[in-house]
């Protein structure tokens, strides 16, 4: 028995078989003499067109199985496929001597090797799928079809990682996991195993050596933990059964108790919103319970291109989050690139300290019309979007204000979206304009500006890293890098007391809202607002359920004096516990 780890990737247990899936065999292009340009460059867009009817078949193969969401993956792949500014760089590559397929890889790993660059975890996830498209089409260049394991009985697939289109196309009903040695849980396999229910952990490292050199023939995983064991013996075996019946009744649990408030004990009701990056992700928040969403992070339409989205595709999508959460509110966050998320159509001077340079509301300053166009499609999708009693349901917010100067710019920006709507002959719906909190600038002086707009969110993932100056990509400063850090704690409540002066909503959107543990100490300092991923949804409904209001704000007030975050976390942990 070998047990080896990953990052979890889709919750659930699974044990069978393995099935190996080699890496997809190489493919090289060649050289062609200047005369037979013009016959490739058809010969590529005929491939092209093949490529691109391929995916959308396969969308509609995916959308009939009961996953629309997942469906729009491959249709955005092959739309990809159709990109003016890929085919105009393989037009070129072929006329510099390549042949059809050297030009399609070579286009397609160029704009991919943009994406890889900016070391985001998202972004290097849709290099992938870009990469598979250029593959796909070289492969109709070539009349060929990617092979794909028949897997004759229950199996689970090792692999060193699938792309989205194989991963949709395995026999789902013998395929009881996948373990990959590459991938992230961004990436669309991830995704789809998310969506059809199957474990899975990616990013095992030594994950096919140690099939091979072991000569492992089973294997177990658990997709929660991130844990992978080879061959296991028979007591943990009988382990992973057991947490295979606890893991199924856990999520039919998750599904029975959706519907459920997340009010305390004492009834006090918090309300819980989802985190999304795209319109797939819809599906499985709403199942989940989530009451709106407090985070739609939009750079999902605004990478993979080469120019920026049109205001009409951004009304597409805004409209879809917001119909798919009716009658909840859906909280837009405008464009947050620049700095350590370069985009290849936004030219920018390197920084040497990206993460406090040139970014999200930042840009406005020299690129407004990004975020007018923004604002543009947020208040065409918002036409008819008001909740039961009136209100506006489409929210839309700032990243990275300091102070009441950025507010004022976002003001603004909005102003100008609504007059210019209006002069095209555009309906303006209603719209509430909030900020993101994670500068703590922006808190300590939030009672300077709080009064002009209609709402707050905390993102506490910057916030921890602005106020602790830890970079938090840094694994080795991991002990600074909780959000239960008492001076991030103090931040909280300083922005409670002054959204409450003001009068307006306040929410957190960072990852410390889905945390149980956490959760637990921000409603005792008075947030009534927790946005987080739709997985984390379950877990923080029971932990709030199960506690008392009374008792949350005493640990609370106590946490405030303490003087680290372990500290603030045992403290919190034990009261879970007790509760």
């Amino acid at each position: 028995m070998r047990i080896l780890h990953g990052a979890p990737a889709s919750a659930g247990v699974a044990e069978g078989p393995i099935v190996v899936v080699a890496a997809p065999t190489r493919i090289e292009g060649g050289r062609i003499e200047p005369e037979q340009a013009a016959d490739e460059i058809t010969r590529l867009e005929a491939a092209v067109a093949r490529a691109a009817a391929a995916l959308e078949a396969l969308a509609g193969e995916v959308a009939a199985a009961g996953h629309g969401d997942e469906a729009a993956i491959f249709e955005a792949q092959a739309e990809m496929a159709r990109d003016p500014a890929l085919l105009d760089l393989a037009r070129t590559r072929i006329e510099g001597g390549e042949d059809a397929v050297a030009a399609i890889l070579g286009a397609t790993d160029a704009f991919a090797e943009q994406l890889r660059a900016i070391g985001d975890a998202l972004l290097a996830a849709r290099a992938a799928d870009l990469a598979d498209v250029g593959r796909r089409i070289a492969l109709e260049l070539l009349g060929r079809r990617e092979a794909v394991p028949a897997l004759e009985r229950p199996s689970i697939v090792v692999a060193e990682d699938l792309a989205p289109s194989v991963t949709a196309s395995l026999p789902r009903d013998r395929l009881l996991g996948l373990a990959l040695e590459a991938g992230s849980p961004t990436a669309h396999a991830a995704i789809l195993a998310r969506a059809y229910g199957i474990p899975a952990v990616v990013g095992v490292a030594g994950l096919l050596e140690a099939v091979g050199g072991d000569g492992a023939t089973t294997i177990a995983l658990d997709g929660e933990r991130g844990e992978v064991v080879l061959d296991p013996d028979p007591a943990t075996a009988r382990r992973y059964a057991e947490l295979r019946t606890v893991a199924e009744a856990a999520a039919r649990a998750d599904l029975a108790e959706a519907h459920l408030p997340a009010v305390t004990r004492d009834g006090v009701e918090v309300t819980l919103l989802a985190n999304i990056g795209t319109p797939e992700e819809s599906g499985r928040a709403v199942a989940l319970g989530a009451s709106g969403v407090g985070l739609f992070r939009t750079e999902f339409l605004f990478i993979e291109r080469a120019e920026p989205p049109s205001e009409e595709e951004q009304v597409a999508a805004y409209r879809a989050v917001v119909d798919a959460f009716a009658p909840h509110p859906v909280t837009i966050r405008l464009l947050d690139v620049g700095g350590d998320k370069p985009i290849p159509y936004l030219p920018l001077e390197p920084e040497a300290n990206p993460f406090l340079g040139v970014r999200a509301i930042r840009l406005a300053v020299d690129r407004p019309e990004l975020f007018v166009t923004q604002l543009r499609a947020s208040m065409r999708a918002a036409v008819g979007a008001v909740d039961p009693a009136g209100r506006a349901r489409v929210k839309v917010m700032a990243p990275m204000v300091a102070d009441g100067t950025d507010v004022d710019l976002l003001l603004e920006l909005a102003e100008r979206a609504a007059r210019g709507l209006r002069a095209a002959g555009f309906e303006a719906g209603p719209i509430d304009l909030g900020v993101m909190l994670e500068i703590p600038s922006a808190i300590l002086v939030g009672p300077t500006y709080f009064g002009r707009l209609a709402f707050a969110s905390l993102g506490t993932n910057d916030l921890t890293q602005y106020t602790l100056a830890v970079d938090r990509g840094n694994r080795s400063l991991g002990r600074y890098q909780d959000p239960l850090h008492p001076a991030v704690l103090r931040l909280v409540r300083e922005a409670v007391v002054a959204a409450e002066a003001a009068g307006i909503e306040l929410s957190v959107c960072g990852e410390m809202a889905g945390d149980p543990v956490a959760a637990l100490a921000l409603v005792g300092l008075g947030i009534r607002k927790l946005s987080m991923a739709a997985g984390s949804l379950p877990a923080v409904r029971r932990a709030i359920r199960a506690s008392s209001l009374g008792r949350l704000e005493a640990e609370a007030e106590a946490a405030l004096a303490l003087p680290t975050a372990a500290a603030v976390r045992e403290r919190f942990a034990a009261l879970a516990v007790a509760d």
